[in-house]
């Protein structure tokens, strides 16, 4: 392919995807396939010759679509949004094309440093402490992870490190090993599995903390496993708290939570994945009340911020202790201006060395939305949810089991969970839209995640009309539960 057909075929490609966006909802959103479907319509080695374009494009509509679950699609109303945008797309195709590595500031420098200001700007719309910025001479500062799950990884590994070398001043006969052994982590009962697997890597033990009848931590019963583990001899050293739970979208209390994990030298990183992006709204902000006692805080704006996928924000305090938990320094990767005090290497902020120019997408989806249309974006969401609650609320038959805060709402038929498992199969084996499930107080509950279709989002000027088009989507998608009971 040489530029001119690469022209040809850009242009192609996006009226195929704005094709694909305007249309999305026509196609269903959950596949209709069996487990190995894919192998037996493609040959079993890869071409000899070259093959056509327009033969690739044919097969990407009977290999590819037949296997896809539309995360885009205004009928998802599974985990958590994956929200996408024009801008990002635009953005992600740009990065594509620098095809940069950025493992080094000399790597190269715009990547670098363009995710600095952006890890800034982001952290300025949701009003995070000073301590947490960079700016030009901050100890804290951002980093874009591809996930939560390996911003929760990051963290628990500094803390490791910075609790064994606490440890072994003070006793400098004391082997790694021994003090790992010795190690205990905390996190909610209601945490997302990453935490517990992030564990299991770093080979330390780890604790569910119970929570209260909203499904959230509270800070006595944090204290009082930590009192029983250190009489036991152990040594806690790393508390996960989440905001926005992947059950229940609930809250643990880190203004309480905090001070204990602050007075026991225990590193306290915050999980807001999902929930994080509402912060940019001040009726929100609230529920980031205590982050200042945080050694660590992340969130995915590939969730709900219009920024696609991979791109998970990842603050620390004390820039210091991650870089010291992974700093590797071979000669092959020095440069001339790292000594300089003005350079990141953010290869020593995460588990590989290289990296894609993500902050692109940030810069493009910022600018051409600014942090106005962003919220507006958030609290349609928000307001969609509390119609589909009132609907449900209504409907003697069907139960609100968790409060409904931000955009998701978990409800159940009221009786048997045979009653509800048996809806949620009738629901997606007729694949015009997708839930997925989850397990309250032993209970099984539907989770029904609000989705704004973001594309009609491109214009601050349609936001009007996209939100009549959702609210009819969240009245016929109520009705049409009514149809499968």
């Amino acid at each position: 392919m040489d530029i001119a057909e690469f022209r040809r075929r850009g242009r192609e490609m996006v009226d195929f995807v704005a094709d694909y966006y305007e249309n999305i909802e026509k196609r269903p959103v959950f596949p209709d396939v069996e487990p190995g479907y894919l192998r037996s319509l493609i040959p079993s080695e890869a071409p000899v010759d070259p093959e056509t374009y327009e033969d690739i494009m044919k097969d990407v509509e009977r290999v590819i679509m037949p296997g896809v679950t539309h995360w885009q699609s205004p009928n998802f109303f599974a985990y958590f949004p994956a929200n996408s945008s024009l801008p990002a797309l635009l953005a992600d195709m740009l990065s594509g094309a620098i095809g940069c590595i950025g493992f080094t500031w000399a790597a190269s420098p715009a990547c670098t440093e363009l995710e600095t200001v952006m890890l800034d700007w982001l952290g300025k719309m949701l009003q995070l402490p000073e301590c947490f910025l960079a700016g030009t001479d901050g100890q804290g500062g951002g980093v874009i992870q591809g996930t939560a799950s390996e911003a929760t990884l990051m963290s628990l590994l500094a803390a490791r490190c910075k609790t064994v070398r606490r440890v072994q001043a003070s006793n400098s006969q004391l082997l790694e090993g021994e003090i790992f052994s010795k190690m205990m982590a905390y996190t909610s009962e209601e945490a997302h599995s990453s935490v517990e697997r992030a564990a299991q890597i770093a080979g330390v033990m780890i604790r569910k903390v119970p929570t209260d009848d909203t499904y959230a931590v509270r800070g006595e019963m944090l204290k009082k496993m930590v009192e029983m583990d250190k009489a036991a001899g152990l040594i806690p050293f790393y508390f996960c708290a989440t905001l926005g739970t992947t059950p229940s979208c609930a809250f643990d209390h880190i203004t309480e939570l905090g001070p204990i994990c602050n007075d026991e030298n225990m590193w306290m990183h915050v999980d807001a994945a999902y929930a994080g992006s509402a912060f940019v709204c001040p009726e929100f902000r609230h529920l980031l009340n205590g982050i200042e006692y945080a050694n660590s805080f992340d969130f995915n704006p590939h969730k709900w911020l219009l920024v696609n996928f991979d791109c998970s924000a990842m603050w620390v305090k004390n820039r210091a202790d991650l870089i010291g938990a992974f700093k590797v320094d071979p000669l092959y990767l020095k440069h001339e201006n790292q000594e300089s005090g003005l350079v990141t290497d953010y290869r020593h902020w995460q588990i590989p060395l290289g990296r894609r120019f993500r902050s692109l997408k940030m810069w493009f989806v910022f600018r051409l939305y600014g942090h106005k249309g962003l919220q507006s974006h958030i609290r349609h969401h928000v307001t969609l949810a509390k119609e589909f609650e009132s609907l449900v609320r209504a409907d003697k038959r069907f139960e609100i089991c968790a409060e409904v805060i931000l955009g998701l709402v978990c409800f159940r038929l009221k009786g048997e969970d045979v009653l509800s498992e048996n809806l949620l199969k009738k629901i997606n084996q007729k694949r015009e839209i997708h839930l997925v499930p989850c397990q309250l107080s032993g209970r099984f509950v539907l989770r029904f995640a609000t989705y704004l279709w973001c594309l009609i989002f491109f214009c601050v000027s349609m936001i009007q009309h996209g939100v009549s088009r959702v609210w009819l989507t969240v009245n016929e998608r109520f009705f049409y539960f009514n149809e499968c009971i």
